[in-house]
């Protein structure tokens, strides 16, 4: 960090939340990348084992993903075996991405991946910390309360 930055920038949540998000974005890009994936990979399956087969539309919305990066992301997953499209029963003019096997232990290798992403970033910060630095980041944005980590 910018540790020359001036004392009221530094004070600005803001500022700080944009410098650890950069950070952050860079250490799991560099992770990701590292195991052959993306981000937007493991928020993905992340999605559909959470919750069941969805419209491409969904999981999108779901992990804000833009429909036009989602389209080639689980062409990516589908040709790498870890998801399958199948004509949704309800509307056949849209597909469901359904998790497969492979792709539910793709994703606890990418989970253990960015969890050690989390302890990199996180490093400064005693197990208490950082769990009260998901309730209130959860606040911050408005999401609903976050499931415990048992750290």
């Amino acid at each position: 960090m910018e540790m020359d930055a001036p004392t009221r920038l530094r004070s600005k949540p803001s500022w700080l939340l944009n410098k650890a998000s950069t950070r952050a974005h860079q250490l799991v890009k560099e992770a990701m990348a590292t195991a052959g994936a993306h981000a937007y990979h493991f928020a993905i399956l992340a999605a559909v084992e959470e919750f069941g087969p969805s419209s491409q539309v969904q999981i999108g919305q779901r992990c804000g993903i833009d429909q036009s990066d989602m389209h080639a992301m689980v062409a990516e997953l589908a040709e790498q075996g870890h998801v399958e499209r199948a004509p949704d029963p309800t509307d056949r003019r849209r597909n469901l991405i359904t998790l497969t096997e492979a792709g539910r232990r793709r994703l606890d290798e990418w989970d253990v991946t960015l969890s050690a992403v989390q302890d990199n970033l996180c490093n400064a910060l005693s197990a208490t910390d950082r769990d009260s630095l998901i309730v209130l980041l959860t606040r911050v944005l408005g999401l609903a309360e976050p499931m415990r980590t048992g750290r």
